[in-house]
């Protein structure tokens, strides 16, 4: 099983970041966190990376689904979608997001499996718009 969803653009860092956010709204996923790993390893450990930016997104009707399922699987909540310059080409930029199927891998819960496959249906959707104007993947 795959780890992630994901999709290859050439674009800019920042434009794929804009992108993933309106894509992940428009399949009803909210950004909750955000984390700059390039600027948090610089000033933490004085590390040098490239562009790499950790979004927690949630679904709410798909979180409540979930939780009602397994209380644990908040565990797995939110949903992480990486942007990141790709470090063996900085005029790519890939986005992964977590592939939900591994939720029921983790936790083997009766009905996870519904709203995993719901969840990677819109995930999935989410990844295949930024794909629409790309030739790479």
């Amino acid at each position: 099983m795959a780890l992630a969803l994901t999709a290859t653009l050439r674009t800019s860092f920042d434009d794929a970041v804009e992108r993933t956010r309106k894509a992940l709204s428009e399949q009803g996923f909210g950004v909750l966190t955000e984390i700059d790993m390039k600027a948090t390893l610089k000033a933490k450990l004085g590390e040098d990376m490239e562009d790499y930016v950790i979004l927690g997104a949630c679904n709410p009707p798909l979180a409540h689904r979930a939780v009602t399922v397994d209380r644990q699987i908040g565990l797995l909540l939110p949903c992480n979608v990486v942007v990141r310059t790709d470090p063996e080409d900085p005029d790519t930029v890939v986005v992964d997001a977590m592939n939900p199927q591994m939720m029921v891998q983790v936790a083997d819960s009766p009905g996870l499996a519904d709203v995993a496959d719901d969840a990677t249906t819109a995930l999935q959707a989410a990844i295949d718009s930024l794909k629409a104007d790309t030739v790479a993947d």
